[in-house]
């Protein structure tokens, strides 16, 4: 019997809108309510999203707010990502069967492979990084792309694509960022680093290969995913029950202070699904 997941297209949306969404998504994957499934989306304007447990004061968020870009929290892990330029995906699926039941390390190799499959078909050599940060590595850089990770992916020496991932007992969520170019001398006020340092650790895939369409891209991504996990997407919007939690989400988490602006000392819960 063939294997169906859902696949979402979303468009270009407002961040904490971004964030409440794939939230909402994952926790009805997690109650059993759907099937994996992977969103594609972009960004109304540039955003900063801070890894869950991230210090706030990482990035200079009284720029963001004087120049009118929103800073919000995801539900994942990591470090700051600016999104700007860039295509976007997310992928929520149980934890307690086929394909995802092994762990952290191998579901972040499964996903990151589909995606390095991706850029292959399209003729982007890649290099995919095995190797755990820890310690003062990892915590060494506020900005998720001057460092590589286990199960991301560079490009000539120069990561591409950043990923993070929640895990439950019961699900997962992934997010990750495939930016086509990087806003460098943003990215410099935002995360007070250097220019020079930017260009030697990060890339974007039009950089790589200039014109490379959005279209093409996702098409790369669908196959590749269809391909990788033996199963068929099926275009989908999110269900009434799915876009309910989001609003909720939406007006009581992501567009508060208290989650985004302040360091998360509680478990937040809504519709089944803690962050």
């Amino acid at each position: 019997m063939e294997t169906i997941w859902r696949l979402i297209d979303s468009g270009r949306c407002g961040a904490a809108f971004n964030m409440a969404l794939d939230e909402a998504l994952a926790a009805s994957v997690r109650r059993g309510a759907s099937p994996p499934l992977i969103r594609l989306y972009g960004w109304e304007k540039p955003s900063v999203t801070l890894g869950r447990f991230q210090r706030t004061r990482d990035v200079d968020v009284g720029y963001c707010r004087a120049e009118g870009i929103p800073v919000v929290r995801r539900p994942t892990g990591g470090r700051a990502v600016l999104h700007d330029d860039e295509l976007t995906y997310s992928l929520s699926a149980r934890t307690d069967g086929h394909p995802f039941s092994k762990g952290l390390l191998d579901s972040y190799r499964s996903i990151s492979d589909a995606v390095t499959r991706a850029l292959s078909s399209i003729g982007l050599q890649t290099d995919e990084w095995r190797r755990r940060e820890k310690g003062s590595v990892l915590s060494g850089s506020p900005l998720c792309f001057q460092s590589t990770s286990y199960g991301e992916i560079k490009v000539a020496g120069r990561k591409v694509i950043g990923a993070a991932q929640r895990r439950w007992s019961d699900g997962l969520l992934q997010q990750g960022s495939i930016p086509f170019r990087h806003n460098g001398e943003l990215l410099k006020r935002i995360c007070r680093v250097r220019g020079e340092d930017l260009r030697q650790c990060m890339t974007g895939v039009r950089d790589a290969m200039p014109g490379l369409g959005e279209d093409l891209l996702k098409g790369a991504l669908i196959a590749a995913f269809e391909d990788r996990f033996g199963v068929r997407l099926v275009m989908s919007d999110p269900s009434p029950q799915e876009a309910a939690l989001a609003r909720e989400l939406l007006e009581l988490k992501y567009l508060q202070a208290s989650w985004n602006l302040e360091f998360p000392s509680r478990c937040y819960a809504r519709g089944g699904g803690s962050v």
